[in-house]
């Protein structure tokens, strides 16, 4: 997928992250698909962590990630534009809703989601329809479902 629109900025944030290789794959998904990633501290692992920096491989640019030092400072930061919480407790697939570039597409941490109050902060929350007795697709693998369907709406 290949688009050259100048404005094109999707952003993907990810809430307290935990596993680096997951992280690091995002990282690559964002830089290929000229997506901001933003991280909502605390972050479980350093990045220079060795499992993190064998995935990023060269795709990080550290000048590109934005890091919020909590939910709050996130929030704060998005008060005139739609968060959009990927969950598997949404009740709307991802695929029935209207993106918008000036979105931001929040993921929750592998090991536990979010809390309850971000649920109830978030404007909106989508799942990812899965076969029936299947519990979560991957964080990263998620990330390039969704994200993959927001460029495609807003470039057409």
């Amino acid at each position: 997928m290949t688009h050259d629109k100048p404005n094109l900025s999707p952003k993907i944030a990810l809430y307290e992250p935990d596993i680096p290789q997951n992280t690091a794959s995002i990282v690559r998904t964002c830089s290929c698909l000229g997506a901001q990633l933003e991280i909502i501290e605390p972050c479980g692992f350093l990045l220079t962590d060795k499992r993190f920096k064998r995935v990023v491989m060269d795709y990080l640019e550290e000048d590109k990630i934005k890091f919020y030092k909590n939910a709050d400072d996130f929030f704060k930061s998005k008060k005139d534009q739609r968060v959009i919480l990927i969950t598997t407790k949404g009740i709307k697939s991802y695929t029935e809703f209207n993106f918008k570039i000036s979105d931001t597409l929040l993921f929750g941490r592998e090991s536990a989601g979010v809390p309850n109050k971000v649920h109830k902060i978030a404007n909106e929350k989508l799942k990812i329809p899965m076969a029936k007795n299947k519990r979560s697709l991957n964080l990263a693998t998620s990330v390039g479902i969704v994200l993959a369907e927001q460029i495609r709406q807003i470039t057409n």
